[in-house]
């Protein structure tokens, strides 16, 4: 469990630099190997920023989310406001926070984002259904949408591209929007995949209009029920994820050039879930989609053409 204090004090004898980001590297390995294996696709001198961002955004999620998520309060995210604040203010409250306390200065980054971030888990503190898509697209940013946008101020931007005499005065084009599309596009598929699990824990994410636009109801989904109805539910729903990976792809081309593999690698491996989901004929409450470790390597051939061409 992420034991909070009273107050975000600065840490009396905070550790060294190099030791918390291991400490976030480690985070990494224990939740999740595959994310792990892409950073080391990243620059060398990027990949320890990207492990800071993943792990404070791992415990964010685990406040809500994590085998001690009974326990967190309205208040409990209050005190993480704070601490996020504190970070902020280049005072690390634990040895995690090092780390971030140093991305920060190194990428300069805006702070919203990770407030936003945090306002997406008081939604799961009292939410368990969206009756609309534009409901839950707000959710999506903000658990999802904002990770694209910490995460690109690391990658960075190619400003090679703005050399040409009437763009030397333009400032460099920064894929925020495609950026988030593609954070939400990813939020999608997690909650397509995680079906099943979310209805053991009484949640819905799929918009409720889209239930009844479909005649499927809240009751056949937490029988999990299989038939026509539902196929057709979620090839509406696998069609409209789609659409967010192909809006995001434009963006990625504006990112620096040692940032675009890994981003293309993520976005192929992710979106070839809905793939999965597909051949499994939509069975999300018996079979867990995922995609084989093989089939993820052998996927970067052709992400690294993509990186070099588009």
């Amino acid at each position: 469990m992420l034991q909070l204090p009273e107050s975000p004090p600065c840490m009396k004898t905070p550790i060294s630099v190099d030791e918390s980001y291991q400490l976030c590297r480690q985070l990494i390995v224990k939740y999740s190997t595959t994310f792990y294996v892409g950073t080391l696709l990243i620059n060398k001198q990027k990949r320890p920023a990207i492990w800071a961002i993943y792990a404070w955004c791992r415990r964010t999620d685990e406040l809500v989310d994590g085998p001690a998520a009974t326990m967190t309060t309205p208040e409990t995210l209050d005190l993480w406001e704070q601490q996020l604040e504190s970070i902020f203010a280049r005072r690390p409250v634990d040895n995690f926070d090092v780390a971030l306390v140093d991305t920060i200065q190194r990428f300069p980054m805006d702070i919203q984002p990770f407030r936003d971030m945090i306002a997406g888990q008081r939604m799961d503190l009292y939410r368990s259904r969206y009756e609309t898509f534009e409901e839950l697209y707000q959710y999506c940013y903000r658990v999802a949408g904002t990770v694209g946008l910490m995460s690109t101020a690391v990658m960075g931007i190619d400003t090679s591209l703005n050399t040409a005499p009437w763009n030397r005065y333009q400032p460099p084009y920064i894929p925020s929007q495609e950026a988030i599309t593609l954070g939400i596009a990813n939020q999608l598929t997690n909650i397509l995949r995680d079906v099943g699990e979310d209805a053991r824990r009484g949640r819905i994410y799929i918009p409720l209009e889209d239930l009844a636009r479909f005649n499927y109801s809240e009751q056949d989904l937490f029988k999990g029920i299989v038939d026509e109805r539902w196929r057709s539910l979620m090839r509406f729903q696998i069609q409209r994820a789609r659409q967010f990976y192909t809006k995001s792809e434009k963006g990625i081309s504006y990112l620096s050039v040692d940032a675009r593999l890994p981003v293309w690698a993520s976005l192929m491996h992710y979106s070839r879930i809905l793939s999965v989901i597909e051949r499994n004929d939509y069975d999300v409450f018996n079979q867990r989609a995922y995609v084989p470790q093989w089939q993820k390597l052998r996927s970067l051939p052709a992400a690294w053409l993509r990186s070099q061409v588009l």
